[in-house]
């Protein structure tokens, strides 16, 4: 140690050094500036060059673009950096360009100045929303996601709504294409109530399209053929853009065949040549056709083909009244219902053909000129008439199928084509049936006699009763008439009462018959003895009075009487005459 390092060792004073030690010049490695000399060193470089005030907003010149940031220069101490992602809407910033900054911080922990490009732009960003929206100005704006209904663009730092309906002048199927996407856009509304800002860039396609579109509309005649790009497709039709003017192809003006939707024949974004077939004065509405660039299939129609000759198709239309097939590409035919059973009790198309079905058939119409054909079926089988009279001979029994019952009686097929009616007098010997439903069901088997056969007018009359042993043979031994019955009144009218015997037999017993011996009327539930009065096998009816039991008895007593007093009268008679003999024999003597 030096002698004049000890000197001033010797005279510093410890207490003293430890209350005058500089400690932040220890720890920062600078001098404490006194705050009054900051403050005017500030108000000093106020007004000069480079110096800036917090929240300014500024313009500042892209000096260096980095992987993550730009540096931007705006003439002050230092240069700032700023994220790429505030200039996501402008992919293209370089070198050279002039942006709008706000200065955030002068400097911060680190002494660098802190800039934003983003709230710049959100402060700027109504002014020039509105000028856009008054001046019709055409804005740049970054797509940033997709919404209910649109996208959501950043359009000067605000968030903009774009409806799907306005992105172009045909309909979005892939919004996500656009998304990260810079575009131009027109501002169409503005609510500034709820800051709400809508912009458009169909608009502007539109603009573009205007002038082209009047001068193809200038263009347009009935018959030209265009070619156009598949823009709609709807189950009515499909919509065709011929280059900024648009047609309606009708689903029916779409194929020769039929066709159930138009995705059938084209799709979306297919190129295809149209005709004008129609459109209205001022050509809004445009009527294209495809199926009349080809020829008609009726006249590639084979020529050889006649009347007689079998063809093949698919059921292409079903209906009740028949169903329409499709023998070639755009050539149908009709079989009729009539024409697909020999049957003549007529049923619906569906139960014997369905839509898709490979069907044979007869022609058995043809007109070209027309375009007119109709087919048959039942012509592929033999007519099962032909031979009726072997299978089915007046007498025979079979067994049928109930297909169909009006109120006089049942339709029973015996086979296909073959149909017979059972008159309802002809289903029970026995049971008055007031309708034929409350006897049999349709679908039910039932057993049938040929009574009558008629070949030249295809009919066929039946009997089920025919085919079971006819009860009322038995009935007329038993219920002979004057014999006499155990029976119950079941019911009563005005004109009589109807009498049910032991064995489950019918009669009727009209209101004179029903007088009592005792006096007064049977009532409903009497049960007493009733006489048959009269019987018919054929109309199975039987007639009967209790009244005529006791009047009967007493006629039969009064003729007793009448005979016993006849045979008393000659008895005295002949008494009288012995007398006068004898008198006449004693007198002689």
């Amino acid at each position: 140690m030096s002698e004049e390092t000890k000197k001033t060792a010797e005279a510093v004073n410890p207490a003293e050094f430890l209350a005058n030690f500089d400690w932040h010049k220890y720890e920062e490695g600078i001098e404490a500036v006194d705050e009054s000399k900051l403050k005017e060193f500030e108000t000093a470089l106020e007004g000069t060059v480079g110096f800036v005030n917090e929240r300014d907003v500024i313009e500042g010149v892209v000096v260096r673009v980095t992987d993550r940031d730009a540096i931007i220069d705006i003439n002050s101490k230092s240069e700032g950096v700023i994220s790429l992602n505030e200039f996501r809407y402008n992919p293209n910033l370089a070198v050279g360009d002039k942006v709008e900054v706000l200065v955030d911080k002068r400097e911060d922990s680190s002494g660098q100045l802190v800039l934003s490009h983003k709230k710049a732009r959100v402060i700027k960003a109504w002014d020039r929303v509105n000028n856009a929206h008054e001046t019709g100005e055409i804005v740049n704006g970054f797509v940033k996601c997709r919404t209910r209904g649109g996208m959501i663009v950043d359009v000067f730092g605000i968030e903009a709504f774009l409806p799907g309906s306005q992105i172009d002048v045909k309909p979005i199927r892939d919004y996500d294409q656009y998304v990260e996407k810079t575009m131009e856009f027109k501002v169409v509304k503005i609510n500034h109530e709820f800051k709400n800002v809508v912009v458009s860039h169909k608009a502007l396609i539109e603009a573009d399209l205007e002038d082209q579109k009047r001068e193809i509309i200038g263009q347009l005649e009935k018959g030209q053929v265009l070619e156009g790009v598949v823009k709609n497709v709807t189950s009515y039709g499909v919509f065709v853009d011929l280059g900024g003017v648009d047609g309606l192809i009708h689903i029916t003006d779409l194929s020769w065949s039929r066709i159930n939707h138009p995705n059938e024949v084209v799709e979306l974004d297919q190129k295809l040549n149209v005709v004008i077939l129609d459109f209205d004065d001022n050509k809004s509405r445009i009527q294209l056709g495809l199926k009349q660039l080809s020829a008609h299939p009726w006249e590639a129609l084979n020529p050889e083909l006649k009347v007689g000759d079998n063809v093949k198709g698919k059921v292409v239309v079903l209906a009740d009244y028949g169903a329409f097939v499709e023998v070639e590409d755009g050539v149908e035919g009709l079989i009729h219902v009539s024409e697909m059973s020999w049957s003549t009790h007529l049923r619906s198309a569906q139960d014997f053909v369905q839509v898709g079905d490979e069907v044979e058939a007869q022609i058995l119409t043809l007109d070209r000129e027309e375009r007119k054909m109709s087919l048959g079926i039942k012509q592929l089988h033999p007519d099962p008439w032909t031979d009726i009279t072997s299978k089915y001979p007046v007498g025979s029994t079979h067994s049928g199928t109930v297909r169909n019952y009006t109120n006089f009686g049942v339709f029973v097929e015996l086979e296909e084509g073959i149909d017979g009616l059972v008159y309802i007098s002809d289903l029970s010997w026995t049971k008055k049936i007031k309708h034929p439903s409350d006897f049999v069901t349709v679908g039910d088997k039932l057993e049938v006699q040929v009574l009558e056969l008629d070949v030249e007018n295809r009919k066929l009359n039946l009997g089920h009763k025919q085919t079971l042993e006819n009860p009322w043979d038995a009935h007329e031994a038993k219920y002979a008439i004057g014999s006499i019955h155990d029976g119950t009144i079941k019911e009563k009218n005005d004109k009589g009462a109807t009498v049910v015997f032991a064995d489950g037999v019918e009669a009727f017993a009209p209101t004179r018959f029903l007088e009592k011996e005792e006096g007064g009327k049977l009532a409903k539930g009497d049960a007493v003895k009733f006489q048959v009065t009269e019987f018919s096998k054929e109309y199975r009816r039987i007639v009967v009075s209790h009244t005529s039991i006791f009047r009967e008895e007493e006629q039969k007593n009064v003729k007793a009487a009448a005979k016993k007093a006849q045979e008393v009268e000659k008895t005295t008679l002949g008494d009288i005459g012995g007398l006068a003999e004898l008198k006449k024999k004693m007198e002689g003597k």
